[in-house]
């Protein structure tokens, strides 16, 4: 073979820095385990001053999903995880999608098996057979074929498939950054076909010439991989190049026995965007599924991306799985939503308020009213659709123990209430909220005994974001009178 190749594609490695990589598969969305890895990647990658690399896996052609490239662009995008290089930035090692390395993968195929570390395979397998996890350590005949007669077979053009040829006995040791050294036996490990029929690589033959043509030092994939592990060392090994460091990370779950999957309607990063969570709270929450900081930081769980990526440590990554709690992730919404600026919430809020909300109020007011009341933005429609219209609501709503309220006493209250209103010089805050206060004062009742009765008959709704002030304030004086005359004549 010509090695003038080889030697040039080595010449292209960057050293001397970390480089991780993100790698998906574009089939379809990005779920949490996926979005997790490229986070503590690119986590990793900052933390040392390195470079984030993203690739894109579509060997598996069978899978690919139409659309799916943009969905990573756009989550990575959305969630700050810039890329140093990548397909559409470019970079030392191009191209960045597999489908455009094929004939890469083919050269280092027959590399490796001028090495010994693999075989040309004739035998008539299916693909499926080879998937199917039914192992079973026969020898392949095709393993003890001379390479000169294989060779000749190949060039006569017989099909084949370029399988890995795993030693036949002894053990093989990998180090793990989470899990430490593992050891298995060879003999419990199969020739994997490194390249199909077809002229692609498998995913396992792919990955290992990728990470080591771009310079990958860091090498973050699910623990599912463990056992792929071995087979990947004794592939550095035969080509004799430096193996990187790997990180595991355990599965994330939905509960103590299943993993989460689209199948079972876990969701995914859109989806949870969808649901009314927040990008800085998902991330923030996606990165404590499995990892803990340490030292001066063991206590705390709020964390901006650029704090994550001063304080992030793999050694503070669990071998155990991590259990997705949807209530954990509405408290970090909650938390995120409320230490906006106003202004940031209001611009953020205004669609959800919107989609209930088409009448002439003040949305920044509105939004005011729920920063601080709201743990999701899909809650925002439900909780502030009585501003457009009032609804139907029942006498008994006047009745409230704690306030000292029944529809006697609310009949009283609000037959004082409007006329106070009606003739406020000015319609603000301070104006209601001091002519409520004075006039509770002048009832001798309690202020909750008033502002009651004022608050069911302006809103309708038991629960509501903000008070009776704040409320007719929004509402202005014209369909605040209006809908207190209305709750009077509810009352009868």
């Amino acid at each position: 073979m010509d090695m003038k190749y080889f030697a040039e594609m080595e010449a292209k490695i960057p050293h001397g820095k970390v480089r991780t990589r993100f790698a998906p598969s574009p089939t379809g969305y990005m779920h949490v385990g996926n979005l997790r890895t490229a986070l503590y990647t690119w986590l990793i990658a900052r933390n040392a001053g390195g470079t984030f690399i993203l690739r894109i896996e579509d060997t598996d052609q069978g899978r690919l999903v139409e659309g799916a490239t943009d969905v990573i662009y756009r989550t990575m995008a959305e969630c700050g995880l810039n890329h140093d290089e990548g397909p559409d930035v470019g970079g030392p090692v191009a191209p960045y999608i597999q489908s455009q390395r094929r004939d890469t993968y083919g050269k280092y195929a027959r590399l490796l098996v001028e090495k010994g570390g693999a075989y040309y395979c004739f035998c008539e397998k299916a693909e499926s057979e080879e998937d199917s996890g039914d192992f079973n350590r026969a020898a392949d005949p095709c393993r003890d074929i001379p390479f000169a007669v294989a060779q000749a077979r190949v060039d006569a053009g017989e099909p084949f498939v370029i399988r890995q040829k795993i030693p036949a006995d002894g053990t093989t040791t990998f180090h793990d950054a989470i899990f430490g050294d593992i050891t298995v036996e060879n003999n419990t490990l199969d020739d994997q076909v490194l390249l199909k029929r077809d002229g692609l690589p498998t995913y396992n033959f792919a990955n290992v010439i990728d990470d080591h043509l771009m310079g990958i030092t860091h090498v973050v994939r699910g623990s599912e991989y463990l056992s792929s592990a071995p087979k990947y060392n004794l592939l550095y090994e035969a080509f004799g190049w430096e193996i990187p460091t790997y990180v595991h990370c355990s599965p994330v779950m939905r509960d103590a026995q299943n993993k989460m999957s689209k199948r079972h309607g876990d969701p995914s990063y859109e989806d949870l965007k969808a649901h009314g969570y927040l990008t800085d709270a998902i991330l923030n929450y996606v990165a404590l599924l499995g990892w803990s900081p340490k030292g001066e930081h063991a206590e705390e769980e709020i964390f901006s991306l650029d704090k994550l990526a001063e304080v992030f440590d793999m050694t503070g990554i669990s071998k155990s799985p991590a259990i997705f709690d949807i209530v954990k992730l509405d408290h970090f919404n909650a938390v995120y939503l409320r230490s906006m600026e106003p202004s940031t919430f209001a611009k953020v809020a205004e669609p959800y308020i919107r989609q209930s909300v088409k009448g002439n109020y003040d949305v920044a007011a509105i939004a005011g009213l729920l920063q601080a009341r709201c743990e999701k933005l899909t809650e925002i429609p439900e909780k502030v659709d009585f501003f457009d219209n009032l609804p139907e609501y029942d006498v008994e709503f006047f009745t409230n123990k704690k306030s000292k309220t029944d529809p006697t006493v609310c009949k009283a209250m609000l037959e004082a209430a409007i006329p106070m209103l009606e003739a406020l010089a000015i319609w603000d805050n301070d104006s209601i909220h001091d002519g409520l206060i004075a006039l509770a004062e002048k009832l001798e009742v309690k202020n909750a005994t008033l502002m009651w009765p004022v608050r069911i008959a302006a809103a309708g709704k038991m629960v509501t974001p903000g008070g009776a002030v704040e409320i007719c304030q929004i509402l202005g004086r014209e369909e605040t009178l209006r809908r207190l005359r209305l709750g009077l004549a509810k009352i009868g």
